[in-house]
């Protein structure tokens, strides 16, 4: 059986608008943002997908904390770019963002949970 992985697909989907994003911001010449934004944007994907192949269950935690670092950063440079004049809209991806950080919350949470069940 074939079980749909959410977070993965969504942070995938994210890094792919954060591209987009940081192309129109390359075409206005916004390059230091557009860069530090591309670089965070698709590390929170990218940790996710390492979280799955986590050596244990604390290292899967980890992972998915750095991701969660990864997309604070994310919406502080979603922040600049929506207060900033000159900027293209960038409210599509901060509400993705928070579906991210909200799934992205609770499986760390869950796993904890489950961490200190194990550990007890």
């Amino acid at each position: 059986m074939n079980v749909k992985n959410v977070i993965l697909e969504k942070s995938f989907e994210f890094a792919l608008k954060v591209i987009e994003f940081t192309e129109q911001l390359e075409e206005r010449q916004k390059y230091v943002i557009a860069r530090q934004l591309l670089r965070s944007g698709k590390s929170i994907g990218a940790n996710v997908r390492e979280a799955q192949s986590a050596e244990s269950r604390v290292d899967f935690i980890h992972k998915l904390k750095i991701s969660d670092k990864e997309a604070n950063e994310v919406s502080y440079w979603l922040k600049l770019c929506k207060f900033s004049r000159n900027y293209p809209d960038s409210d599509e991806l901060e509400n993705q963002l928070i579906e991210i950080q909200k799934r992205l919350s609770a499986i760390i949470s869950s796993s904890k949970r489950n961490n200190k069940k194990l550990t007890h």
